[in-house]
């Protein structure tokens, strides 16, 4: 019963439930990280089923092929988080025209140049217009990485290892406002942007800021190489994560700095898990992550008023105390089909500590096979078992997927608003 509350602004709402404070509705997020947004096939199938076909279908993270939903549409579903790196990319000038898999008309950034092999699929290149980046297959929805340039070894020195970096899609073909770092200005404009976002709006400000640890070594040496060196080469992985961290650091000085007391959260992504289990044991990680981990949270804790968000899929509840220890307060997308990940153990075990971002509904299974009214179900029963004493903001598991009906998404929305107005 949250009806007889006080009404809160977005942000309000949002940093009462981080502080376990019952808010007066539940907050929700749609497209404020990589991990909780919207494809850009079922947003293209979204606007036009709720009659807003006016609206462009801008493809804000290439690699994903996520689209940037429209205020229209996030106030629409009362939406309570906005991330700031929307700020950038503002003009018609800064887009080009696409189409998507399904043959709907779409926008790229217009600094994205994939190209169009014979056979149907798309590739990246380096500047050398050789070396393949990465690679959308025919009738795919994301690119895949295609280059890791350790995947023979650790280099006897990272003097090249920024240059490296640079080649991997997820950096080089980066989201907004990180589509823009190398520019003049940036940072003054990113504090300049996020300052007239944060007067014009009431909802939470979230900046998402990578500082990936496991992940960049899994894109630098691959999966299989990375995950064998955890345990026959711990020597080497901490070499990379020190030359990592020292990165990471450098770019949080800069974030804190520019818009530290701005922002609300900060999102840090770093996927532990599969849907079996963690990647690593809790030994492995407390030896090889939690320390730099830690360091990077004290970091932000220390510099500015944001709050730490962690994106990780799979079980990861096994990590979950020492992630917490580390300084993590909140974690998504809560990957609720996979091990020892159910809401209800969540809740019990770890609902005091952190905050559950995701874990709505699920994307694969439910939201995007089932019928609306099975939707509406899930939705209310998760809301029931999450909601209890704040610490949960709505979303659902990962992003919504291309093949998601729209009716179903309207459908999630208004579950959403019935439980608030009980």
């Amino acid at each position: 019963m949250m009806s007889n509350k006080k009404s809160m602004t977005s942000r309000e709402r949002v940093l009462a439930a981080i502080n376990h404070q019952t808010p007066d509705r539940i907050p929700v997020d749609l497209g404020a990280t990589p991990s909780s947004g919207i494809s850009a096939i079922a947003y293209s199938n979204l606007v036009n089923h709720i009659g807003n076909t006016e609206l462009p279908v801008q493809i804000y993270d290439v690699v994903q092929q996520l689209a940037q939903p429209d205020r229209t549409i996030l106030d629409r579903f009362s939406v309570d988080v906005l991330d700031i790196g929307r700020t950038f990319n503002e003009k018609p000038t800064d887009w080009e025209p696409t189409i998507l898999a399904n043959g709907a008309p779409a926008f790229y950034p217009k600094w994205f140049k994939p190209v169009k092999r014979e056979d149907g699929s798309y590739v990246t290149f380096d500047d050398d217009g050789e070396t393949m980046l990465s690679r959308m297959p025919v009738g795919a929805t994301f690119f895949d990485q295609t280059y890791f340039p350790y995947v023979d070894g650790y280099p006897d020195s990272y003097e090249n290892l920024d240059a490296e970096m640079g080649r991997i899609m997820w950096a080089r073909d980066a989201h907004s406002p990180w589509d823009h770092a190398g520019e003049d200005r940036f940072w003054e404009q990113l504090r300049e942007r996020t300052l007239r976002l944060r007067e014009t709006t009431d909802k939470a400000l979230l900046v998402v800021c990578g500082c990936n640890l496991f992940e960049w070594g899994t894109f630098l040496r691959r999966m299989d190489n990375f995950l064998m060196d955890l345990l026959c080469d711990p020597a080497n992985v901490e070499r990379l994560l020190d030359e990592l961290l020292k990165r990471h650091l450098a770019t949080l000085e800069k974030v804190c700095n520019a818009v530290g007391d701005l922002v609300d959260i900060i999102r840090f992504g770093d996927d532990l898990g599969m849907t079996s289990g963690p990647f690593m044991d809790a030994d492995t990680y407390r030896l090889l992550f939690k320390p730099r981990h830690k360091i990077l949270c004290d970091y932000v804790k220390e510099h500015s008023q944001m709050h730490t968000f962690i994106h990780s899929c799979g079980s990861i509840s096994s990590l979950m105390p020492d992630l917490i220890e580390a300084g993590i307060e909140i974690f998504n997308p809560i990957q609720t089909n996979a091990w020892q990940m159910e809401p209800e153990f969540l809740k019990k075990e770890f609902g005091k500590d952190c905050t559950f971002w995701g874990g709505g509904i699920e994307t694969a299974g439910v939201l995007n096979v089932e019928t609306p009214e099975k939707v509406r179900e899930q939705v209310l029963e998760r809301l029931e078992t999450f909601s209890n004493g704040g610490g949960f903001v709505f979303n659902t598991v990962h992003n919504i997927l291309p093949d998601v009906p729209p009716q179903n998404i309207v459908a999630m929305f208004d579950a959403i608003q019935e439980f608030n107005n009980r």
